[in-house]
């Protein structure tokens, strides 16, 4: 099955791939994201609570960023990358920024929508910052980056599994004794093997697969009057009892609530002085994360791809950054958190896939699922969780790469990594590895090796966390100034 049309446009076979590769590779990169349905609508309404986004309209956001997205980034860079609402840069915004600072998530939204104009204004080729600012930082810090995003999901994941709670040591394992067949804890621990045995065995989809098992598992033990507690989410759709929806709530148009759109240009117009610098604040860290996130993500699978060159640049980088700016542009209007490339756009690339015929592909189905929001809402988090777990393992494997008999690149990568979960912020750990990268040189007298991007940056992140009194110097200055 060929199309002469799409090949001239896309040009898989020259690049080495067919019409079916292109088309099964998108599915397979479809289904190894997929969970991106449920889990960004979670996160960003906070489990249901009322101070995160509604539920449908995170779902409607979700779906949308991902189809303008992988849509942009297979028609105009060509490039069979996927995109969605960002894992890691979400739990930022709903745990850390909304739920943890108390900001309201329309103002949250806004700094994302200027963030992503920013970040669309740096990747243009004519200002050329984006690429100076990148190709400044060391690799392995990089690659450190990939790594602590896969640690905070992980931490994340095995939280909502109900395995990791508070205790007298800030965290503590769960009692594990008083498992039983309606523990979501135990079908949490099923699915998690489950996904590693698939992954083990080279399948595609396993992370769809144990999702859709262990949710059909619980409401099967509902049926039967064993229903399966939830206990992450006692609270979250007020029953903590995993059930099946009702049938006429499978297939609807609920993932069509456009309620949270325009959300963010409404709060950008009710900015005063009582909010601009927290704005400010979340903004900049927004755009600092974006940045480091998107280029981290495209290195990583561009060099799967074979889509780095020599000179370790990535292949039709500018299309492929502005796509993502784009997309996170388009994502806050819409009511989601950054929009960014997928790591899991690896899946598809295994499979075969090569061109921007893939990302349409995975944009389609995408849109497709905002359909399916009654179903969406009855899958439990012990279900989804080990997703979060399974995909931060994957996430690690880029450490291996990086030099540890290194000292002075061993300590900041490391602060890098373990910084994001400890303090539940990829921020945090970016900023701490680029000071303590900047800090070992000047003590191994080595200052001629700071170019003047990482000596700038350093300067700026420990403006962010020094200052006067209980202020940043940020906030000193912000204060001042409004």
């Amino acid at each position: 099955m060929e199309n002469k049309a799409l090949d001239d446009y896309f040009g898989y076979t020259e690049a080495g791939s067919s019409l079916d590769g292109e088309l099964r590779a998108g599915v397979t990169t479809f289904l190894t994201m997929a969970y991106i349905l449920v889990v960004n609508p979670n996160f960003l309404s906070l489990f249901g609570d009322p101070i995160g986004i509604p539920f449908e309209q995170a779902l409607f956001a979700t779906g949308m960023a991902a189809f303008v997205g992988c849509t942009i980034m297979g028609l105009w860079a060509n490039q069979p990358y996927a995109l969605a609402p960002g894992m890691g840069l979400n739990a930022y915004f709903a745990f850390t920024v909304v739920a943890a600072q108390g900001v309201a998530w329309e103002l949250a939204l806004a700094a994302v929508l200027v963030e992503g104009v920013l970040f669309l204004i740096i990747s243009l080729p004519q200002v050329g910052w984006r690429s100076q600012m990148i190709n400044s930082i060391p690799k392995d810090l990089k690659i450190a980056t990939m790594a602590g995003i896969g640690l905070f999901l992980a931490h994340i994941g095995l939280q909502e599994m109900g395995w990791v709670v508070e205790g007298g040591t800030i965290v503590d394992m769960a009692d594990s004794h008083i498992w039983t067949h309606q523990s979501g804890e135990l079908w949490a621990l099923i699915g998690l093997l489950a996904i590693g045995v698939m992954m083990a065995r080279g399948m595609k989809g396993a992370i769809i697969y144990s999702v859709a098992g262990v949710t059909a598992i619980a409401w099967i033990l509902n049926a039967m009057g064993m229903p399966v507690v939830d206990s992450y989410n006692v609270d979250a759709f007020n029953a903590a009892e995993v059930a099946a929806p009702a049938m006429a709530d499978v297939i609807s148009t609920d993932g069509f609530d456009t309620g949270a759109v325009g959300a963010a240009l409404g709060a950008l117009a009710d900015l005063d002085g009582e909010t601009i610098s927290v704005f400010l604040m979340v903004m900049i860290t927004f755009l600092f994360v974006d940045i480091f996130d998107t280029a981290g993500t495209l290195y990583g699978v561009g060099k799967m791809a074979g889509k780095i060159d020599e000179n370790d640049n990535i292949e039709n980088a500018d299309e492929a950054f502005m796509a993502d700016a784009g997309a996170t542009i388009v994502g806050a209007l819409c009511g989601t958190s950054t929009t960014t490339t997928y790591i899991e756009s690896a899946a598809g690339i295994e499979e075969g896939g090569k061109t921007g015929l893939v990302a349409v592909v995975v944009g389609v189905l995408m849109l497709m699922g905002l359909f399916l929001s009654g179903l969406l809402q009855a899958i439990p988090a012990f279900a989804v969780a080990p997703a979060l777990v399974a995909i931060g393992a994957m996430m690690m494997r880029g450490a291996a790469e990086i030099d540890w008999a290194d000292k002075e690149m061993a300590i900041p990568a490391f602060m890098t990594m373990v910084m994001m979960p400890l303090t539940y912020s990829i921020a945090d750990g970016i900023a701490w590895g680029i000071i303590a990268w900047v800090l070992m040189k000047i003590g191994m007298g080595k200052m001629d090796q700071i170019n003047k991007v990482m000596g700038t940056l350093c300067v700026l992140m420990v403006m962010f966390y020094l200052g006067p009194g209980q202020e940043s110097t940020f906030e000193w200055i912000l204060n001042l100034i409004f």
